[in-house]
Protein backbone atom coordinates (compact mmCIF):
# COMPACT_ATOMS: atom_id res chain seq x y z
CA UNK A 1 0.00 0.00 0.00
CA UNK A 2 2.71 2.51 0.71
CA UNK A 3 4.60 1.82 -2.26
CA UNK A 4 0.98 2.54 -4.18
CA UNK A 5 0.78 5.85 -2.13
CA UNK A 6 4.50 6.86 -2.84
CA UNK A 7 3.60 6.16 -6.76
CA UNK A 8 0.55 7.86 -6.69
CA UNK A 9 1.59 10.98 -4.81
CA UNK A 10 4.94 10.67 -7.32
CA UNK A 11 2.55 11.09 -10.47
CA UNK A 12 0.86 13.93 -9.21
CA UNK A 13 3.73 15.99 -8.40
CA UNK A 14 5.20 15.31 -12.02
CA UNK A 15 2.13 16.06 -13.48
CA UNK A 16 1.61 19.67 -11.42
CA UNK A 17 5.41 20.65 -12.25
CA UNK A 18 4.14 19.65 -16.32
CA UNK A 19 1.31 21.89 -16.02
CA UNK A 20 2.63 24.31 -13.96
CA UNK A 21 5.73 24.70 -17.19
CA UNK A 22 3.55 24.77 -19.61
CA UNK A 23 1.84 27.82 -17.53
CA UNK A 24 5.16 29.25 -17.53
CA UNK A 25 5.67 28.84 -20.90
CA UNK A 26 2.47 29.72 -22.16
CA UNK A 27 3.06 32.83 -20.09
CA UNK A 28 6.66 33.79 -21.30
CA UNK A 29 5.74 33.45 -24.74
CA UNK A 30 2.47 35.77 -24.61
CA UNK A 31 4.82 38.20 -22.66
CA UNK A 32 7.25 37.97 -25.32
CA UNK A 33 4.61 38.57 -28.06
CA UNK A 34 3.26 41.55 -25.91
CA UNK A 35 6.15 42.89 -25.98
CA UNK A 36 7.40 42.55 -29.36
CA UNK A 37 4.17 44.43 -30.97
CA UNK A 38 4.10 46.94 -28.02
CA UNK A 39 8.10 47.79 -29.60
CA UNK A 40 6.95 47.36 -32.82
CA UNK A 41 3.95 50.06 -32.12
CA UNK A 42 6.37 52.66 -30.44
CA UNK A 43 8.82 52.36 -33.47
CA UNK A 44 6.38 52.76 -35.77
CA UNK A 45 5.24 56.05 -33.72
CA UNK A 46 8.29 57.97 -34.78
CA UNK A 47 9.08 56.01 -38.14
CA UNK A 48 6.17 54.75 -40.37
CA UNK A 49 8.75 52.52 -42.60
CA UNK A 50 10.77 50.43 -39.76
CA UNK A 51 14.09 50.17 -41.29
CA UNK A 52 15.54 46.20 -40.17
CA UNK A 53 18.95 44.24 -40.66
CA UNK A 54 19.27 40.32 -40.01
CA UNK A 55 19.20 40.61 -36.31
CA UNK A 56 15.62 42.78 -36.03
CA UNK A 57 14.70 40.39 -39.19
CA UNK A 58 14.72 37.43 -37.21
CA UNK A 59 13.52 38.66 -33.97
CA UNK A 60 10.21 40.43 -34.91
CA UNK A 61 9.25 39.18 -38.24
CA UNK A 62 10.66 35.16 -38.13
CA UNK A 63 10.10 34.90 -34.68
CA UNK A 64 7.09 32.61 -33.71
CA UNK A 65 4.01 33.32 -32.35
CA UNK A 66 3.23 35.78 -33.93
CA UNK A 67 -0.55 37.81 -34.47
CA UNK A 68 0.48 40.79 -36.80
CA UNK A 69 1.13 41.26 -40.74
CA UNK A 70 4.30 42.90 -41.79
CA UNK A 71 4.73 44.24 -45.70
CA UNK A 72 8.60 44.35 -46.37
CA UNK A 73 10.25 45.97 -48.78
CA UNK A 74 13.71 44.27 -49.79
CA UNK A 75 15.60 46.90 -51.23
CA UNK A 76 19.03 48.41 -52.40
CA UNK A 77 19.61 51.84 -51.99
CA UNK A 78 23.42 52.27 -52.01
CA UNK A 79 24.45 54.32 -55.08
CA UNK A 80 26.98 51.54 -55.96
CA UNK A 81 24.28 49.28 -56.45
CA UNK A 82 22.45 51.41 -59.06
CA UNK A 83 19.37 50.48 -58.16
CA UNK A 84 17.64 52.83 -61.07
CA UNK A 85 13.92 52.06 -59.70
CA UNK A 86 14.64 51.13 -55.90
CA UNK A 87 14.31 55.52 -54.52
CA UNK A 88 10.99 55.75 -56.66
CA UNK A 89 9.87 52.47 -54.52
CA UNK A 90 10.76 53.52 -51.51
CA UNK A 91 8.86 56.74 -52.20
CA UNK A 92 5.78 55.31 -52.73
CA UNK A 93 6.03 52.88 -50.24
CA UNK A 94 6.28 55.38 -47.89
CA UNK A 95 3.53 56.92 -48.96
CA UNK A 96 1.49 53.72 -48.34
CA UNK A 97 2.85 53.68 -44.59
CA UNK A 98 2.20 56.99 -44.14
CA UNK A 99 -1.58 56.61 -44.94
CA UNK A 100 -1.94 53.97 -42.85
CA UNK A 101 -0.71 55.59 -39.97
CA UNK A 102 -3.28 58.72 -40.27
CA UNK A 103 -6.64 56.32 -41.97
CA UNK A 104 -9.17 54.94 -39.90
CA UNK A 105 -8.16 51.19 -40.25
CA UNK A 106 -5.03 52.06 -38.46
CA UNK A 107 -4.17 49.19 -35.47
CA UNK A 108 -1.47 47.40 -34.35
CA UNK A 109 -1.83 44.55 -37.02
CA UNK A 110 0.36 45.95 -39.69
CA UNK A 111 3.50 46.87 -39.96
CA UNK A 112 5.47 48.02 -42.56
CA UNK A 113 9.37 47.37 -43.09
CA UNK A 114 12.21 47.74 -45.37
CA UNK A 115 15.62 45.72 -45.37
CA UNK A 116 18.20 47.36 -47.27
CA UNK A 117 20.96 44.62 -49.29
CA UNK A 118 23.72 46.10 -47.54
CA UNK A 119 22.18 46.48 -44.10
CA UNK A 120 20.65 42.71 -44.45
CA UNK A 121 22.53 40.57 -46.94
CA UNK A 122 22.01 36.95 -45.04
CA UNK A 123 18.20 38.15 -45.14
CA UNK A 124 18.32 38.28 -48.91
CA UNK A 125 20.46 34.99 -49.15
CA UNK A 126 17.78 33.12 -46.37
CA UNK A 127 14.76 34.70 -48.93
CA UNK A 128 16.73 33.69 -51.87
CA UNK A 129 16.58 36.76 -53.68
CA UNK A 130 19.08 37.94 -55.93
CA UNK A 131 17.00 41.48 -57.13
CA UNK A 132 15.32 44.37 -55.36
CA UNK A 133 12.82 45.97 -55.07
CA UNK A 134 10.59 43.09 -53.56
CA UNK A 135 7.66 43.45 -51.85
CA UNK A 136 6.74 40.52 -49.11
CA UNK A 137 3.71 40.14 -47.06
CA UNK A 138 4.72 37.90 -43.99
CA UNK A 139 1.57 36.96 -42.68
CA UNK A 140 0.62 36.21 -38.94
CA UNK A 141 0.24 32.49 -39.19
CA UNK A 142 2.70 30.32 -41.40
CA UNK A 143 5.26 31.18 -44.32
CA UNK A 144 4.51 33.84 -47.11
CA UNK A 145 2.75 31.78 -50.35
CA UNK A 146 3.75 32.53 -53.89
CA UNK A 147 0.63 35.64 -54.09
CA UNK A 148 2.43 37.15 -51.02
CA UNK A 149 4.86 38.28 -53.06
CA UNK A 150 3.89 41.33 -54.62
CA UNK A 151 4.21 41.38 -58.92
CA UNK A 152 5.24 44.64 -59.81
CA UNK A 153 6.22 43.80 -63.33
CA UNK A 154 2.70 43.16 -63.62
CA UNK A 155 1.02 45.88 -61.87
CA UNK A 156 3.90 48.09 -60.81
CA UNK A 157 5.05 49.77 -57.67
CA UNK A 158 2.89 52.85 -57.50
CA UNK A 159 0.98 53.62 -53.99
CA UNK A 160 -2.27 52.72 -55.14
CA UNK A 161 -1.28 49.52 -56.56
CA UNK A 162 0.34 48.68 -53.06
CA UNK A 163 -2.76 49.70 -51.24
CA UNK A 164 -5.07 46.98 -53.13
CA UNK A 165 -2.22 44.71 -53.28
CA UNK A 166 -2.35 44.97 -49.19
CA UNK A 167 -5.83 45.12 -49.03
CA UNK A 168 -6.08 41.65 -51.00
CA UNK A 169 -3.51 39.73 -48.49
CA UNK A 170 -4.84 41.21 -45.19
CA UNK A 171 -8.45 42.90 -45.58
CA UNK A 172 -6.86 46.19 -44.18
CA UNK A 173 -7.96 49.20 -46.76
CA UNK A 174 -5.91 51.81 -46.70
CA UNK A 175 -6.69 55.20 -48.53
CA UNK A 176 -3.65 56.72 -50.32
CA UNK A 177 -3.20 60.43 -49.52
CA UNK A 178 -0.29 61.85 -51.05
CA UNK A 179 1.54 65.34 -50.21
CA UNK A 180 0.69 68.06 -52.01
CA UNK A 181 2.29 68.27 -55.40
CA UNK A 182 2.27 71.40 -57.20
CA UNK A 183 4.52 71.48 -59.80
CA UNK A 184 1.54 70.45 -62.06
CA UNK A 185 -0.63 73.66 -61.32
CA UNK A 186 2.63 75.71 -61.43
CA UNK A 187 3.35 74.37 -65.11
CA UNK A 188 0.00 74.53 -66.10
CA UNK A 189 -0.43 78.37 -65.21
CA UNK A 190 2.94 79.05 -67.16
CA UNK A 191 1.35 77.28 -70.30
CA UNK A 192 -1.54 79.62 -69.85
CA UNK A 193 0.16 82.66 -69.75
CA UNK A 194 2.24 81.91 -72.30
CA UNK A 195 0.04 80.82 -74.50
CA UNK A 196 -2.04 84.39 -73.75
CA UNK A 197 1.00 86.45 -74.02
CA UNK A 198 2.08 84.91 -77.32
CA UNK A 199 -1.46 85.51 -78.76
CA UNK A 200 -1.76 89.00 -77.28
CA UNK A 201 1.69 89.67 -79.34
CA UNK A 202 0.06 88.18 -82.52
CA UNK A 203 -3.08 89.50 -81.97
CA UNK A 204 -3.04 91.34 -85.51
CA UNK A 205 -2.44 88.45 -87.11
CA UNK A 206 -3.96 85.40 -86.25
CA UNK A 207 -4.50 83.02 -89.20
CA UNK A 208 -2.15 80.35 -87.75
CA UNK A 209 -4.70 79.21 -85.99
CA UNK A 210 -6.18 78.00 -88.95
CA UNK A 211 -3.48 76.49 -89.90
CA UNK A 212 -4.78 72.93 -90.50
CA UNK A 213 -1.20 71.45 -90.82
CA UNK A 214 -0.40 72.60 -87.11
CA UNK A 215 -3.90 70.86 -85.70
CA UNK A 216 -2.89 67.98 -87.28
CA UNK A 217 0.68 67.97 -85.87
CA UNK A 218 -0.76 68.44 -82.37
CA UNK A 219 -3.49 66.17 -82.97
CA UNK A 220 -0.97 63.28 -84.56
CA UNK A 221 1.30 63.96 -81.17
CA UNK A 222 -1.99 63.45 -78.91
CA UNK A 223 -2.60 60.26 -80.56
CA UNK A 224 0.61 58.65 -80.41
CA UNK A 225 0.72 59.77 -76.74
CA UNK A 226 -2.24 58.16 -75.76
CA UNK A 227 -2.11 54.67 -78.09
CA UNK A 228 1.74 54.52 -76.62
CA UNK A 229 0.64 53.61 -73.51
CA UNK A 230 1.21 56.71 -71.15
CA UNK A 231 -1.62 57.13 -69.29
CA UNK A 232 -1.25 53.01 -68.14
CA UNK A 233 2.22 54.79 -67.41
CA UNK A 234 0.62 57.37 -65.05
CA UNK A 235 -1.87 54.58 -63.16
CA UNK A 236 0.26 52.06 -62.98
CA UNK A 237 3.47 53.41 -62.16
CA UNK A 238 5.64 50.74 -63.73
CA UNK A 239 9.80 51.06 -63.56
CA UNK A 240 11.48 52.66 -66.50
CA UNK A 241 13.65 49.64 -67.22
CA UNK A 242 14.16 46.05 -65.54
CA UNK A 243 17.41 45.12 -65.05
CA UNK A 244 17.78 41.34 -64.69
CA UNK A 245 19.06 39.13 -62.38
CA UNK A 246 22.05 38.13 -65.11
CA UNK A 247 23.24 41.81 -65.46
CA UNK A 248 21.20 41.99 -68.36
CA UNK A 249 18.98 45.11 -69.11
CA UNK A 250 14.94 44.55 -70.24
CA UNK A 251 13.53 47.22 -72.35
CA UNK A 252 10.30 45.27 -73.43
CA UNK A 253 8.08 43.50 -71.29
CA UNK A 254 7.96 40.00 -71.97
CA UNK A 255 4.22 39.87 -71.20
CA UNK A 256 0.90 41.69 -72.50
CA UNK A 257 -0.10 42.80 -69.33
CA UNK A 258 2.61 45.09 -67.89
CA UNK A 259 5.31 47.22 -69.88
CA UNK A 260 8.20 49.59 -68.93
CA UNK A 261 8.61 53.52 -69.66
CA UNK A 262 10.80 53.30 -72.04
CA UNK A 263 9.20 50.69 -74.07
CA UNK A 264 6.06 53.38 -74.09
CA UNK A 265 8.63 55.82 -76.01
CA UNK A 266 9.83 52.66 -78.26
CA UNK A 267 6.39 52.64 -79.11
CA UNK A 268 5.15 55.69 -79.48
CA UNK A 269 8.61 56.30 -81.72
CA UNK A 270 7.86 53.59 -84.38
CA UNK A 271 4.27 54.43 -84.38
CA UNK A 272 5.60 57.77 -85.69
CA UNK A 273 7.47 56.02 -88.21
CA UNK A 274 4.64 54.90 -89.80
CA UNK A 275 2.68 58.04 -89.51
CA UNK A 276 5.27 59.68 -91.54
CA UNK A 277 5.43 56.73 -94.05
CA UNK A 278 1.76 57.30 -94.55
CA UNK A 279 2.10 60.82 -95.20
CA UNK A 280 5.50 60.07 -97.69
CA UNK A 281 2.92 57.99 -99.74
CA UNK A 282 -0.01 60.22 -99.46
CA UNK A 283 2.45 63.36 -100.66
CA UNK A 284 3.25 61.21 -103.29
CA UNK A 285 0.33 60.27 -104.67
CA UNK A 286 -1.26 63.88 -103.99
CA UNK A 287 1.67 65.94 -104.86
CA UNK A 288 1.90 67.81 -108.45
CA UNK A 289 4.91 68.40 -111.07
CA UNK A 290 8.27 65.73 -110.77
CA UNK A 291 7.17 62.59 -111.16
CA UNK A 292 10.70 61.24 -110.21
CA UNK A 293 10.05 63.23 -107.21
CA UNK A 294 6.57 61.06 -106.56
CA UNK A 295 7.73 57.87 -106.85
CA UNK A 296 10.72 58.69 -104.45
CA UNK A 297 8.39 59.75 -101.64
CA UNK A 298 5.87 56.60 -102.39
CA UNK A 299 8.77 53.89 -102.11
CA UNK A 300 10.32 55.96 -99.16
CA UNK A 301 7.13 55.89 -97.41
CA UNK A 302 6.40 52.60 -97.97
CA UNK A 303 9.48 51.60 -96.94
CA UNK A 304 8.90 53.42 -93.65
CA UNK A 305 5.73 51.36 -93.05
CA UNK A 306 6.74 48.48 -93.95
CA UNK A 307 9.74 48.46 -91.52
CA UNK A 308 8.42 49.86 -88.56
CA UNK A 309 5.28 48.29 -88.84
CA UNK A 310 7.05 44.93 -89.06
CA UNK A 311 8.61 46.03 -86.10
CA UNK A 312 5.76 46.45 -84.08
CA UNK A 313 4.07 43.64 -85.07
CA UNK A 314 7.09 41.71 -83.26
CA UNK A 315 7.00 43.30 -80.50
CA UNK A 316 3.45 42.42 -80.05
CA UNK A 317 3.97 38.94 -81.48
CA UNK A 318 6.16 38.54 -78.52
CA UNK A 319 4.68 40.13 -76.21
CA UNK A 320 1.30 38.40 -76.61
CA UNK A 321 2.54 34.58 -76.77
CA UNK A 322 1.17 32.41 -79.47
CA UNK A 323 0.18 35.25 -81.70
CA UNK A 324 0.60 34.02 -85.43
CA UNK A 325 1.07 36.96 -87.53
CA UNK A 326 4.47 38.80 -88.94
CA UNK A 327 5.75 40.25 -91.57
CA UNK A 328 8.82 41.18 -92.05
CA UNK A 329 10.41 40.38 -88.52
CA UNK A 330 9.49 37.49 -86.29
Amino acid sequence: MKILFHLALFGFILLFHNANSQSRTRGSQGSSLTDRVQQLTDMSMKRPVLKFNGAKFKEYIKAAPRNYSVIVMFTAMAPQRQCQICRNANDEFTIVANSFRYSQSYSNKLFFVSVDFDEGSDVFQMMKLNTAPVYIHFPPKGKPKSLDTMDIQRIGFGAEAIAKWIMERTDIQIRVFRPPNYSGTVAVAMLVIFVGGFLYLKRNNLDFIYNKTLWGLGSMFFTLTMISGQMWNHIRGPPFIHKSPNGGVAYIHGSSQGQFVLETYIVMALNGAVVLGMILMTEGASRKGDVRKKKIFAVIGLGLVAVFFSLLLSIFRNKAQGYPYSLLFK
